[in-house]
């Protein structure tokens, strides 16, 4: 997984405060395994934007006729040479349209995440591999979870604004909220480091 720590537009913010929210940690633990990149921004309008990053291979059809499997085919080789091209341009995003994009809006309140996993599930006919929409469905809620918890000391109507973009060969999660600026960097390295085998189906069945 790559992590940035993107561009804080506020030089003279403390980012000493992380160890104030102490469960913050299972949260970054699991969204650390799941994504493979990860930036957390401190935007020009005094917000906090973490961006989940997951990739995957578009799922196939499985026609049983022999035309259906001569399309399949097709299908594969045309997949195979469109992700050939963006292993080349991953780093120029702005080219690329998403097949959808959700967004919703919720007050920091525990009582609200339910909500977030119905929002989410409004991916579930896109060409998503079951094993991906689990993991970002998990992420998407470990997120908003850290996000509720990075608003402890504000009022409950205190807004976090969430999005999700889907392309072709990879999710985007953005989570905005309003809280102090953290120090996500060192977090995230120790959490990675006490980390011992990345989540799967199996977890995510006990967790759900």
């Amino acid at each position: 997984m790559n992590f940035k720590l993107l561009g804080n537009s506020h030089g003279d913010e403390d980012f000493s405060k992380m160890d104030e929210i102490p469960s913050l940690g299972i949260g970054i633990k699991i969204i650390s395994q799941i994504a493979d990149e990860l930036s957390y921004t401190h935007t020009s309008d005094r917000r906090n934007c973490l961006l989940i990053v997951k990739y995957f291979q578009p799922v196939l059809p499985h026609p049983s006729t022999q035309a259906g499997c001569f399309k399949r085919a097709t299908d594969t080789l045309n997949i195979f040479n469109w992700l050939k091209e963006q292993k080349t341009s991953q780093s120029d995003r702005s080219s690329n349209q998403p097949l959808q994009k959700i967004t919703l809006q919720l007050n920091s309140d525990m009582a609200t995440v339910t909500q977030v996993l119905w929002w989410v599930e409004q991916l579930e006919n896109l060409p998503l591999p079951e094993e991906v929409l689990q993991l970002c469905k998990l992420a998407t809620v470990e997120g908003f979870i850290n996000a509720i918890h990075h608003h402890k000391n504000m009022p409950s109507n205190t807004p976090i604004d969430l999005a999700i973009a889907v392309f072709n060969e990879r999710i985007e999660i953005q989570i905005w909220d309003w809280g102090k600026p953290l120090n996500f960097p060192s977090k995230v390295e120790i959490e990675q480091s006490q980390a011992k085998e990345p989540f799967g189906l199996k977890e995510l069945e006990l967790m759900f």
